[in-house]
């Protein structure tokens, strides 16, 4: 996949953001770097299409997010936005709740596997 132009200002932020994982977003990345999860290669706080996405598995266009309560109370309409803008640009957008992480890592897992083996990504 070719890389698009990224500003200055985003690349900056993302890896500000890279550096102050929250602990679900730690435990996930710990799970899936270095191709630990079935061979995929995800990226961490990746920009895309002028977002921060938290997690990106590229060669499958696939996004992983991982959400705290603030986007249930404050963000619900900008995710949703958000989301419709990265779907429309060809990616696949998983949410997952801090909770389901911390607790469930090889649910969230295993339904990442699962997702992309049915929607044929894999």
């Amino acid at each position: 996949m070719p890389h698009a132009e990224v500003p200055r200002r985003l690349r900056s932020n993302a890896k500000a953001m890279r550096r102050a994982l929250t602990d679900a977003e730690l435990k996930f990345w710990n799970a899936v770097r270095a191709h630990r999860l079935e061979g995929l290669a995800f990226r961490r706080q990746m920009p895309i299409d002028g977002y921060i996405v938290d997690f990106a598995c590229p060669e499958h266009r696939l996004i992983v997010e991982i959400d705290g309560s603030q986007h249930a109370e404050r963000r619900a309409s900008y995710d949703r936005a958000r989301s419709a803008k990265l779907s429309a640009s060809g990616w696949t957008i998983l949410r997952f709740w801090n909770d389901d992480v911390l607790h469930d890592l090889d649910g969230v897992c295993t339904h990442i596997l699962r997702v992309l083996r049915l929607d044929g990504l894999k």
